[in-house]
């Protein structure tokens, strides 16, 4: 199939409608809208966490929506979830970056510069870190540390990546920012405008949580390892958190089966389990288990342990990085 009909609309795949990713979508919608419509009748200890975890869920349907799901019409899969709702990141880009962290078959995970979703830092970067910058990073790799700077960390560096590349002349970037921009002024206008959510209470109070919130997910999904078959983890953790990461708290399987909709994953991992049980690659305790351990001890080094390897010459998944413009 053409790349000119894929951008005219026409079905990438064949296949039924997933009827549960839409539901969830318009759970997060409704909850969203009711949360900021009626933010000055509900207790503050109520909505903003709500709002969190919503905002949060939204980032798990974005996910899906990246994925060809949940219609086999990418164009409105992306209107789906495109909403810049936590405002820090063009719908257009996160979806270029997660497709390069699936490509190579999984040969480049985990290794900076390469893995757009890495959280190792080449020597380089560490070399040129001061004490305080250090220590920082150095938290970063605790749970608690991940949950509380973790947002912030990711938030500036990848602006001060994507200003790098318009200041060097990316005229395409600057136009998915510009259109970006725009969205974020409607999302504002809502929230604040309509209903008078103070700016500093959706940012901090809503959407910094929802990112923490995510990074609670990503913190054990991948390690560094001479194999890129092992360094994908999979958390087996209880329903509410399974439904909230729509599953890919199950990240062997998404990687194995990245075509696969978020409520097929545990049978499939059923089918697979037997060959992971006890190894390091299954967390049964969940993410209260991973707390005990990580909450102040690192899970990583800030260097990656393993010798990154040589640059393939073309992708072993045929995924394609195209931007939804």
């Amino acid at each position: 199939m053409s790349r000119r009909r894929l951008k005219r609309g026409l079905p990438l795949k064949a296949g039924a409608i997933e009827l549960p990713t839409l539901a969830v979508a318009l759970t997060i919608y409704v909850g969203l809208f009711a949360s900021t419509w009626w933010y000055a009748e509900l207790p503050l200890l109520f909505v903003a966490p709500l709002a969190s975890l919503l905002l949060a869920w939204y980032g798990s349907l974005q996910h899906e929506t990246i994925h060809d799901h949940p219609t086999p019409w990418r164009a409105f899969n992306a209107t789906l979830a495109c909403a810049p709702l936590t405002l820090w990141i063009p719908y257009a880009i996160y979806r270029e970056s997660h497709l390069r962290h699936h490509r190579y078959g999984g040969r480049y995970l985990t290794v900076p510069q390469m893995d757009p979703e890495s959280f190792y830092l080449a020597p380089e970067r560490i070399a040129a870190l001061g004490s305080w910058s250090r220590a920082v990073h150095g938290a970063n790799t605790t749970l608690f540390g991940r949950l509380v700077v973790g947002p912030a960390l990711s938030v500036a560096a990848f602006w001060t990546a994507e200003i790098r590349r318009i200041r060097a002349g990316d005229a395409r970037r600057a136009l998915i920012w510009a259109r970006h921009l725009a969205g974020v002024a409607l999302v504002l206008g809502w929230i604040v405008g309509v209903c008078h959510v103070p700016c500093w209470v959706y940012v901090g109070l809503m959407v910094y949580p929802s990112v923490a919130v995510t990074q609670l997910r990503s913190f054990a999904e991948h390690r560094a390892h001479p194999d890129p078959r092992l360094r994908t983890v999979v958390v087996e953790t209880n329903p509410f958190w399974a439904l909230l990461f729509l599953n890919n708290n199950l990240h062997i399987v998404h990687h194995a089966q990245a075509s696969v909709p978020w409520y097929e994953l545990p049978r499939l991992w059923r089918g697979m389990r037997a060959h992971y049980a006890g190894t390091p690659l299954v967390h049964q305790g969940g993410y209260a288990a991973i707390a005990a351990t990580h909450l102040f001890k690192p899970i990583l080094t800030l260097e990656h342990p393993v010798r990154p390897p040589a640059r393939a010459e073309r992708p072993v998944l045929a995924i394609e990085c195209e931007s939804v413009e």
